[in-house]
């Protein structure tokens, strides 16, 4: 979907996710990057956010408090937005199990550059280790076991914005991106189509391109 403004592809989300509840629409996959904003998951306040107001206006962040599950994190040119709108009736209402999905779809990304990560059972996203390091977040809401919000993959990301916040609310761990570990750059939209192939192949779906370039 190119670039969206954070509150545009919220409305959009939520719009498919209530069509998705009574069969409107198939399961749908939303793939976007978003201008530069820091959300923090409900009931979790703004402790995580270490940059004052004034400085965030200056960098041209926005900060939105959303109503994901989740701590702070940082959305922004350069990293890819995954939105599903996935019906988890009947045979998939688990929510870890969800969550480890959406983990397994960006770690077969990832495998196809040669990069290695994995899960963590004390923190929901995808690391690489030695020394431990986050290279894709997860903030999921699941209501009448419909997804919406989903993950966002660090692929060409200005990590210098990660400065502004403690991400996922974790101290001292580091955040990386597939350009930091390859030393180049990649095209955002063949990672957008290699996530879109790891999500068909883990949810066992057929992929249709409709004519917004959504999936």
């Amino acid at each position: 979907m190119g670039r969206v403004p954070y509150e545009d592809g919220l409305r959009i989300q939520k719009e498919l996710a209530e069509h998705r509840k009574v069969g409107r629409v198939e399961d749908t996959l939303l793939l976007l990057e978003h201008d530069p904003v820091i959300t923090v998951g409900r009931n979790q306040g703004m402790g995580s956010v270490t940059a004052s107001t004034e400085v965030l206006h200056r960098l041209g962040v926005a900060l939105i408090e959303s109503d994901r599950g989740g701590d702070a994190t940082f959305h922004g040119p350069g990293q890819v937005v995954g939105y599903p709108i996935i019906d988890l009736r009947p045979d998939r209402k688990d929510i870890r199990r969800y969550v480890r999905s959406i983990e397994t779809v960006m770690i077969n990304t990832l495998k196809t550059y040669g990069i290695i990560g994995g899960g963590r059972p004390d923190a929901p996203g995808v690391w690489l280790s030695n020394p431990d390091r986050k290279i894709g977040a997860i903030g999921a809401r699941v209501s009448r076991w419909v997804t919406h919000h989903g993950f966002a993959l660090n692929v060409n990301t200005d990590l210098t914005f990660f400065d502004l916040i403690i991400p996922c609310g974790i101290r001292g761990k580091g955040v990386t991106s597939m350009a930091t570990e390859l030393g180049q750059r990649h095209s955002i939209i063949e990672v957008m189509e290699r996530l879109a192939e790891s999500a068909a192949q883990e949810f066992g779906r057929v992929l249709i391109h409709d004519e917004r370039g959504s999936l």
